[in-house]
């Protein structure tokens, strides 16, 4: 589930790389709307299940994170 951190590295293509007040969700390529549907595919088979979960919590985690910037 670690490796669900690796997805971050798509920051690496933004610049600038670090921007505090930016909401990652739909700005990186990994973090797309199409990508989260990928990851949530990915909770179906029992093969893939915990790359899923991984993935998914790590997106649950930026969405929190989008939240408390707009407060």
């Amino acid at each position: 589930m670690i490796l669900g951190m690796l997805i971050d590295l798509d920051h690496l293509l933004a610049n600038p790389i670090f921007a505090p007040n930016r909401c990652s969700i739909n700005f990186h390529p990994l973090h797309s709307y199409y990508a989260i549907t990928v990851y949530l595919l990915l909770l179906i088979p029992r093969k893939t299940r915990l790359i899923g979960l991984g993935l998914v919590i790590h997106i649950l985690a930026d969405s929190v994170d989008c939240m408390l910037m707009q407060v």
